[in-house]
């Protein structure tokens, strides 16, 4: 009998955008189980992030788009206080899935893996969502109101 797949993805998901949701479709569909990664409040502000929203909101959200695409009985969810998380110690996970801009610590999840013994994580990098402008969809450009979570321009040059 074939081993069920376990992919994981991380991140902090304030404003969940269609970027957020690729990725979670993605490892969705790469992965028969998931966990999600969601960093801590604590680790937001060591991280030198301000403005994101409170973690048990962005958990609210997540849960409630996971519900709505009936994917969340193949969902877990770890708090991270880390950048890396359960995927460093626990040789169990299959697929990482990452954004374009998250790839490199894919890369060194493997690395820091493979000094522990562990096998190497298929590394499943999705492409940026882009919005109106052609630029990426971001959390940060979200915050910033120059877009909503689909990408449409809510700040127009002159």
């Amino acid at each position: 009998m074939k081993r069920l797949s376990l992919a994981a993805l991380g991140g902090t998901f304030d404003h969940l955008h269609r970027g957020h949701k690729r990725l979670l479709q993605t490892a969705f569909r790469v992965g028969d189980s998931v966990l999600i990664g969601i960093t801590s409040d604590d680790f937001v502000v060591k991280s030198g992030k301000t403005g994101i929203q409170p973690l048990q909101h962005r958990m609210d959200v997540m849960r409630s788009f996971l519900g709505s695409k009936r994917l969340l009985g193949r969902a877990s969810f770890h708090v991270l206080e880390d950048q890396y998380g359960p995927v460093v110690t626990d040789p169990s996970f299959d697929i990482l899935v990452v954004s374009e801009g998250t790839a490199k610590g894919g890369y060194a999840a493997n690395a820091v893996r493979a000094e522990r013994g562990m096998p190497p994580m298929k590394i499943k990098v999705v492409k940026f969502v882009l919005a109106e402008d052609g630029a990426p969809i971001s959390s940060t450009r979200i915050r910033n109101r120059e877009i909503d979570e689909n990408g449409k321009l809510l700040i127009h040059s002159r």
